[in-house]
């Protein structure tokens, strides 16, 4: 099996156990995009879950990094503004449909979630067709 796999599979296994346990002990839904939209929205001490868990993804990041893992390296070719321009897309788009990946297509498909299925569809519908284009019209992917 190619190492590829592995990690994928390994990190799908803890994206998914993240968002059993969260969901199990308090109920709530492990959507990074909602996470950090109520920390932006709300300025009550209810906060904290939301702040662990998104300092665990920085503080997880951070270790592989500092373990010499070379997934987080930065992509050739790309500036910081066009990267913090892409980021702001990505916040603004799950605003717009209610929430990202993560929330929809982990949590969302786990509780068999209509809504959730509709926004999973759209999201890859809506990949395939960006990737089609830009190699359409001479882009690299």
């Amino acid at each position: 099996m190619p190492i590829e796999f592995l990690r994928a599979l390994a990190g799908g296994a803890l994206i998914g156990s993240a968002g059993i346990l969260l969901l199990a002990a308090d109920g709530k839904i492990a959507g990074i995009s909602g996470m950090l939209g109520g920390l932006l929205r709300t300025r009550t001490s209810l906060n904290g879950w939301r702040y662990a868990f998104l300092a665990g993804l920085a503080a997880g990041g951070t270790a592989f990094k500092l373990a010499g893992f070379s997934f987080f390296a930065p992509l050739p070719g790309r500036s910081t503004g066009a990267l913090l321009a892409a980021g702001l897309l990505v916040g603004f788009g799950t605003q717009v449909g209610s929430g990202c990946t993560s929330g929809h297509g982990v949590c969302g498909l786990g509780r068999l979630s209509g809504r959730s299925l509709a926004a999973t569809l759209t999201f890859i519908a809506a990949g395939a067709l960006t990737v089609a284009a830009i190699r359409a019209f001479g882009g690299a992917v």
